[in-house]
């Protein structure tokens, strides 16, 4: 069967409805996981994804920030939602799913951006980012979530290798892309031998991106892209990947994100 996951920090699911509606026709991935959504789960906007045919929706949402929403045309067997570093932050959504997919688990995260300063010390964003990620490593471990057919996606908020990154040199020391950063990214996805699905299609060597920043007056010449938003899948489904693809257009569409949205499709 053919399956596809998609993901998008969509920066305000209710100011960008439009945009999503654009996207799930097009596209029309089984499964789409949203982080920054921006808004209570009362204000989320159901009714408008019913009529795109995603009857199935588990959702996470806060006040004016993050938020996190999975929408399914599968439906949720069961849904859960876990607080990291006791913040009462909406970061995360994990279901799993029933029907043709039963089974099939799927985690969403948002993690924190961190601030400016990549120093835990004086900025205590910074500090926050890393203790989530600590966190998320040892809850992989301990929950052994990885252990069966299971995807993790999100805006993980670290570009992780040389070549997601426009240039590693002049952003070592840029909260995103920091030695430390990189290294307990590194070490939660080790933590559950999870399998870098956009990177199975695009070698390391090879630029790739998802995010392009607001403050480029032109972003599509200037090109100093990050990728921020990752699809990982469990060792049991490393052998399923099929096919990737990051729209890139997105960017250009009017009033978007800062991200663009990411599909990968598995053969269960």
């Amino acid at each position: 069967m053919r399956f596809t996951v998609s993901t998008w920090n969509i920066n305000s699911v209710r100011l960008r409805i439009g945009l999503v509606a654009r996207y799930l026709q097009k596209q029309q991935p089984d499964v789409l996981c949203l982080q920054e959504t921006k808004c209570r789960d009362a204000e989320f906007p159901l009714s408008e994804f019913h009529k795109l045919g995603y009857q199935h929706i588990a959702i996470n949402g806060q006040k004016g920030y993050h938020g996190v929403a999975i929408v399914s045309r599968f439906p949720i067997h069961s849904s859960r939602k876990r607080e990291f570093c006791g913040k009462g932050d909406s970061r995360h959504m994990h279901v799993t799913l029933g029907g043709a997919a039963a089974g099939l688990d799927i985690h969403n995260f948002y993690v924190p951006a961190g601030g400016d300063e990549p120093d835990p010390e004086i900025n205590e964003k910074f500090a926050h980012k890393l203790a989530f990620l600590d966190e998320m490593e040892a809850w992989t471990r301990s929950d052994k979530i990885a252990a069966g057919r299971a995807i993790l996606v999100g805006d993980l908020n670290i570009a992780p290798l040389e070549h997601d990154v426009w240039s590693h040199k002049a952003l070592l020391s840029v909260v995103s892309h920091t030695p430390i950063e990189v290294e307990k990214l590194n070490a939660v996805q080790a933590a559950g031998e999870w399998v870098d699905a956009l990177r199975k299609f695009v070698p390391d060597s090879q630029k790739l991106y998802t995010w392009w920043s607001y403050r480029s007056p032109d972003w599509a010449l200037a090109n100093k892209g990050r990728r921020l938003d990752h699809v990982w899948v469990s060792p049991k489904l490393g052998a399923n990947l099929r096919a990737m693809e990051i729209l890139r257009d997105a960017r250009g569409w009017e009033r978007t994100s800062d991200h663009v949205p990411i599909m990968v499709e598995l053969d269960l």
